[in-house]
């Protein structure tokens, strides 16, 4: 990862970028201060908008990216929830697809909804037929590819290239992948989000989403959204998530060559049914995959062979490994369950069945499968 702090000519070059801390900014006259506004998007005029430790790892994304520019926030949901409320006003229509992050479609059902945004959900592997969900005032498309936990693919192609013929601003949800394994902007979409919690902190122990983009209105209204709602990022996190990402492509490639592996030793165990995971040649997203992206997540999932409860119980609470959690992207294998009643209330839903969602640390794959094949005879044993 390049290096943005200066070492040349300081007289303590460290290696380790310094974590500024501040909420007062000072000015050198009167006339500074009257024009403090003037300082955005780039500079400083309070302590909410970011300090120069904030900056260098915005400009580290943005590289990663293939970005001009990059606004970062304390999550990544407030990463998603933040670009729709910069761009999308009551009387527009948006769109969001069905696989999307839970939090954004509850947003956008309970919050947005009763304030006049006219919210609709589509089909997560969908292409150019998005174009039959459009209105004369369709104003942004959410996407997630491939989608949480169900990973279906979009055809990011397809959209955008409706969506730039109709003055459609586009977002996509580019964690699974990151910008090591797909470049959203370079597909035509206007903002790249990350949640750097994931893959670019590594460790399960910060928060931090960015937005990566190329146009300089649309980063100076990101910018002024982040200081509104106030949705400041510590220097503290920053500095971690700057720290990740100096092992950031190492980590992701050593998962995703294990979860490639396990991904497809399980596909072939009897007490499985199905394999969620657009790698697989036998996923429906795979082609999208195979044509769009560079290389794979540490993620899938899969479902059971037969819905039980008490078996299914019996392969959590025997799992050593693997620690039950929602979250991902860290050094350790995690594990989380999603009941069929979840997929039976999705609009559009690629399942009925009971859903395994499983994340690839960087323990050795060996070990990881036979945890994974010990806990599968105890859920055969449970039946």
């Amino acid at each position: 990862m390049k290096q943005y702090h200066d070492t040349k000519g300081n007289p303590f070059a460290s290696l380790s970028p310094a974590v500024w801390r501040a909420s007062t900014v000072v000015f050198d006259n009167f006339e500074d201060f009257v024009a403090r506004k003037s300082r955005q998007p780039d500079g400083y005029s309070y302590g909410l908008t970011g300090t120069p430790t904030n900056r260098e790892l915005e400009r580290a994304i943005a590289e990663l990216e293939g970005a001009k520019h990059c606004v970062g926030f304390p999550s990544g949901q407030a990463a998603l929830m933040a670009t729709v409320m910069a761009f999308v006003r009551g009387g527009d229509h948006l769109l969001i697809s069905e696989s999307c992050y839970g939090a954004l479609k509850t947003f956008g059902k309970k919050w947005l909804s009763q304030m006049g945004v006219d919210v609709e959900f589509f089909p997560p592997a969908i292409g150019g037929e998005i174009q039959k969900f459009l209105k004369t005032n369709t104003k942004m498309i959410c996407m997630e590819s491939p989608g949480t936990v169900t990973m279906e693919m979009q055809d990011v192609d397809a959209i955008t290239s409706i969506a730039k013929r109709n003055d459609i601003l586009t977002m996509i949800d580019n964690t699974w992948a990151s910008p090591l394994f797909f470049k959203p902007l370079e597909h035509g979409v206007d903002f790249s989000i990350e949640s750097g919690t994931k893959m670019f902190g590594g460790h399960s122990d910060l928060l931090y989403g960015s937005v990566s983009l190329n146009n300089f209105d649309q980063y100076s209204v990101l910018r002024e959204t982040q200081s509104i709602l106030g949705l400041n990022c510590s220097p503290e996190d920053c500095f971690l998530v700057l720290r990740g990402m100096e092992t950031f492509e190492l980590r992701l490639r050593k998962q995703s060559a294990s979860t490639l592996k396990i991904a497809y030793w399980i596909s072939q165990q009897p007490q499985v049914k199905k394999l969620f995971y657009p790698p697989y040649e036998g996923d429906p997203g795979y082609p999208v995959w195979k044509k769009q992206f560079t290389g794979s997540g540490p993620l899938f999932s899969f479902s059971f062979a037969e819905d039980n409860e008490k078996a299914i119980a019996a392969f959590f609470n025997n799992l050593k490994m693997f620690s039950i959690g929602a979250s991902w992207g860290g050094t350790r294998s995690l594990i989380g369950f999603y009941p069929a009643s979840l997929q039976k209330a999705r609009e559009f839903s690629l399942t009925q069945d009971a859903l395994v969602r499983v994340a690839i640390g960087v323990e050795d794959p060996q070990l990881l499968i036979n945890d994974l094949k010990n806990a599968l005879l105890a859920w055969e044993s449970a039946l």
